[in-house]
């Protein structure tokens, strides 16, 4: 599990350097193309801008998601399921929340066309005033939820998690005007130093009873630290007021994006709702385990993605038609390339991982987790998909996507659930999704003016070599699995641990040999073995 904390640090946490320029000049003050040049040159010169601030992301995710590994693996040893099962229950009401509350300011106050100053006391108004109205409302019907859930325990858990989205409220704007820059060196120190907080205060609970509440009181009091540090650094006057004019913009922009957002947060969350109250906070516990661990490289990878991704096809997007579509044919296949080893690792060898990380108790997980490796390629896939179009301004087109996909879903999980309990709710979230969110995606992309067909020959390699390496592992991990005793006695951690190492490495290595060309091989191999001297 990348740790049993929720993603709203993802929405709230986001800190960056603030240009100068105070935000003029489409990028913040960033864009330095003025419009000139060949699509590829735009391309190149965004890209490069985002890449610094993709190597800052990644390293800021890596931190936050390594110091909450290790506390969900205390916390695994500290607490029961039903503790995770109740806090499973609180974490799907607070990403719903967490992705509607503000309408889209964040994502508005990126893609915003002129000075964010301009937009910035409206913008701010509006934030909090929905998140405010959006907490009340969810104070209110906390109790219904609950047991819709299955848990009414649950009631105060979820009434405590949700106070996050009154500090998103008030960073929203700052947040968005930060990621605008591409500048996320303080955007690291930020989530790093809220989960270090988070890391403290619910080991700290724990290990002294508080069951599910560590969870809740350590993720409020960590969007708490992180909330502060983006208002202190993002270099933006706080101040208020309300233009009707730039209202209706942001409305006409966020309200689209926030109901594409909830829609996504139904998603995500509906498998929570259903598991609970058909089987219970038990099961619950284990299918969270299993979704969070299957989380890892959409959290780890897809969160410090969307933090440049829509900065940058905002760029691509206000430059020639042909600058996008070439953005995205360079970034599809890359993620696909690196999302599907992962996913066949993961896949084949769940049984190992969760034997290795938490133990024989966490032993149900492993069915589960092995399904939802097929989820965790759709979801890389759709985030980019929607960060696309959010970037190109056709929010209305995440709401269909998202729509599509939820209409699917929910009678997926729920048939699923009653048919083969957690693993028929993994069964049913994996179908739905390469059955219906994968084609929506292509089909809304497509008519957003996004060409695709480029992208499917560069697909070729990494499908072949992902189909190689399900068969290495699997091969390897049946011949570790007799070596060390598992098919008699069980998986150890010892022996869990060999499999890993064996098979997981086999099957990498037959990925690279396959997926990667030979001159790319090549090249890799010369840069880590120094040529001789002459």
């Amino acid at each position: 599990m990348s740790g049993p904390s929720p993603e709203t640090g993802g929405e709230t946490g986001t800190a960056t350097e603030v240009d100068p320029a105070g935000g003029t000049g489409g990028a913040g003050g960033v864009d330095d193309t003025g419009g000139a040049g060949t699509a590829g040159e735009q391309v190149g010169t965004i890209g490069r801008k985002a890449g610094r601030g993709l190597r800052w992301s990644l390293l800021g995710n890596l931190g936050t998601k390594a110091t909450t590994f290790v506390m969900g693996l205390v916390l695994a040893r500290l607490l029961v399921p039903e503790d995770f099962g109740l806090y499973a229950i609180a974490l799907a009401a607070t990403t719903f929340v967490m992705h509607v509350n503000d309408v889209g300011i964040i994502a508005a106050t990126v893609q915003w066309r002129g000075r964010v100053e301009d937009m910035a006391p409206t913008a701010t108004v509006m934030a909090v005033a929905f998140s405010t109205g959006m907490y009340g409302i969810f104070w209110v019907v906390a109790p219904y939820f609950a047991e819709l859930a299955g848990s009414a325990e649950a009631t105060p858990v979820v009434r405590l998690l949700t106070a996050v989205i009154l500090i998103d409220g008030v960073t929203a704007v700052r947040a968005g005007s930060l990621m605008r820059g591409f500048g996320h060196d303080r955007l690291t120190k930020a989530n790093i130093a809220g989960s270090l907080v988070n890391a403290g205060v619910a080991v700290t609970l724990a290990a002294n009873g508080a069951g599910a509440y560590s969870f809740a009181v350590g993720q409020v009091a960590a969007n708490t630290v992180t909330g502060a540090l983006v208002f202190a650094w993002a270099g933006l006057p706080f101040r208020l007021g309300f233009d009707r004019e730039v209202a209706v913009r942001l409305l006409r922009f966020g309200a689209p994006l926030a109901l594409g957002l909830g829609i996504e947060a139904v998603l995500m969350n509906a498998d929570y709702v259903i598991v609970g109250a058909v089987l219970g906070p038990v099961a619950l516990g284990f299918y969270l385990l299993a979704f969070n661990v299957s989380s890892w490289v959409p959290s780890v990878i897809g969160t410090a993605l969307r933090y440049v991704t829509v900065p940058s096809f905002s760029r691509l997007a206000e430059q020639r038609s042909q600058a996008l579509s070439l953005g995205v044919q360079r970034s599809v296949p890359l993620l696909v390339a690196f999302v599907l080893p992962v996913a066949v690792v993961t896949a084949t060898l769940a049984p190992a991982i969760v034997a290795f990380l938490y133990g024989e108790k966490w032993a149900p997980a492993a069915g589960v987790l092995a399904l939802l490796a097929v989820l965790m390629v759709v979801r890389m896939l759709t985030s980019l998909a929607f960060d696309i179009l959010t970037s190109a301004g056709a929010t209305r087109a995440t709401v269909w996507m998202n729509l599509g996909w939820a209409v699917a879903l929910v009678p997926a999980l729920w048939a699923g659930t009653h048919w083969y309990g957690i693993r028929g709710a993994a069964i049913g979230h994996a179908l739905a999704g390469v059955l219906v969110a994968l084609p929506m995606a292509a089909l809304v992309l497509s008519r957003a003016g996004v060409r695709l067909a480029p992208v499917l020959p560069a697909l070729v390699r990494p499908l072949l070599g992902a189909a190689v390496a399900t068969v290495v592992t699997v091969t390897l991990a049946g011949l570790t699995s007799g070596l060390t005793g598992q098919g008699t006695g069980g998986a150890t951690a010892g022996s869990a641990l060999v499999q890993l190492c064996v098979a997981g490495g086999g099957g990498l290595l037959a990925y690279l040999l396959i997926a990667v060309p030979a001159a790319r091989l090549r090249q890799l191999g010369a840069r880590v073995v120094p040529a001789r001297a002459r």
